[in-house]
């Protein structure tokens, strides 16, 4: 065929597409192509054009063009074998955006160690202090992460909406040295990951879920780094009981831990004992004044002994509590607004501190920031007029 391109490597063509998760069906959809031309391209019986590859390249694989000239495909980890706390099925349904969410956090941990010549900039970096093996650690734990923290009840319980309490939790934990990004998910079941690392280990976030569902996200993959293991998490968390025991065990220690950092076990039981009865309001007003959500509340009833196990899967069940998604989809707003929610205060700082300095130019603060150059002065004032949001 005219017009085909010389020098693409067949088995990093099909590599490429296996390691995002499409077909050889989906490509062919997608480029309006039979699906037999795709797979000649990766047979090396024919090569696409230079459009198709750029098409392929930036829009589907998100990969660097070049790549496909490499003689061989990169080394990467393997995903199954990197997130074992997720069944293998489950490992085998990540979408292509999921999977493409996953690299774009490595890329960020490598950005961070280029800009920092490797030393995380904290002062105190909790992953490093921090560490959780066992159950019976949950309290003690619970204690010294929100001391570490510094954010006290009263500070808590004074924050005036959810938005609120996200924005103090995520700069908190920013603030000891762990970077939190988020993003709009299009797998609406996946609620965020993290991915450990010796400097840098970063949490991910899904803007598609409730508020009180990224709080508690943020700390149950915060969990995770305390104790070593990569994660992805998903909204409904019935996957866990499909998990090895071991790995069972990881997921209940996080949520656990988690849960004990948001309610401080102490106040939980205290409150419980000023109400007459433990009815719907009760337990919204319990949700409320924590900022989580209401199937948080309803667990730690049930781990009390304040309600039973039928009284908890009833009232579950007839969604007394949230799912963790929206109850409807935001409007949007502006692209330069949701950019700087997306990055985070924190990484912001540090990329435009390192521009400022002359370290970096306009062209290198687009590719850390994942944006186009063009759009790099608009972010910019964006930012340095109100810093980010939650």
């Amino acid at each position: 065929m005219a017009g085909q391109v010389v020098g693409i490597q067949p088995k990093v063509l099909r590599w490429a597409r296996t390691r995002t998760g499409y077909s050889v069906e989906d490509i062919a959809n997608k480029l309006k192509r039979d699906p037999a031309e795709v797979r000649a391209w990766e047979s090396g019986n024919a090569a696409p054009t230079y459009a198709q590859l750029e098409k392929l390249a930036y829009d589907l694989y998100k990969r660097p063009l070049a790549l496909f000239f490499l003689p061989e495909p990169p080394q990467e980890a393997d995903v199954k074998q990197e997130f074992r706390t997720l069944p293998n099925a489950e490992i085998e349904q990540l979408l292509p955006n999921t999977r493409y969410l996953l690299r774009l956090g490595q890329a960020f941990q490598l950005s961070l160690k280029e800009l920092t010549e490797g030393m995380n900039p904290s002062n105190h970096k909790i992953f490093k202090e921090i560490k959780l093996t066992d159950a019976a650690q949950i309290p003690s734990v619970a204690q010294r992460v929100r001391e570490y923290l510094a954010i006290d009840i009263d500070t808590q319980v004074a924050w005036g909406s959810t938005d609120e309490a996200l924005k103090a939790w995520r700069n908190a934990v920013e603030s000891a040295g762990v970077f939190v990004f988020k993003q709009s998910f299009k797998q609406k079941t996946i609620s965020g990951f993290c991915l450990i690392d010796a400097e840098f280990p970063i949490i991910f976030i899904s803007n598609g879920t409730t508020k009180t569902r990224q709080i508690f996200t943020l700390f149950h993959e915060l969990a995770h780094l305390f104790v070593g293991v990569n994660s992805i998490s998903k909204v409904d968390d019935s996957y866990i009981d499909e998990l090895p025991s071991k790995e069972q065990k990881i997921e209940q220690l996080c949520n656990a831990l988690a849960a004990a950092i948001l309610v401080p076990p102490e106040d939980f039981l205290e409150q419980i004992e000023k109400l007459r009865v433990l009815d719907d309001d009760s337990i919204q007003a319990l949700a409320n004044r924590y900022r989580v959500s209401r199937e948080v509340i309803l667990r730690l009833s049930l781990d009390s002994g304040n309600i039973s196990q039928g009284e908890y899967s009833t009232r579950v069940s007839q969604g007394t509590s949230d799912n963790g998604l929206p109850s409807k989809a935001s409007s949007g707003g502006s692209y330069y607004a949701t950019q700087a929610t997306y990055l985070g205060e924190s990484y912001l700082k540090l990329v435009f501190g390192k521009y400022y300095q002359g370290k970096i130019d306009v062209d290198q603060v687009a590719e850390h920031l994942g944006v186009k150059a063009k759009n790099v002065a608009a972010l910019e004032a964006q930012f340095t007029g109100r810093g980010s949001a939650a």
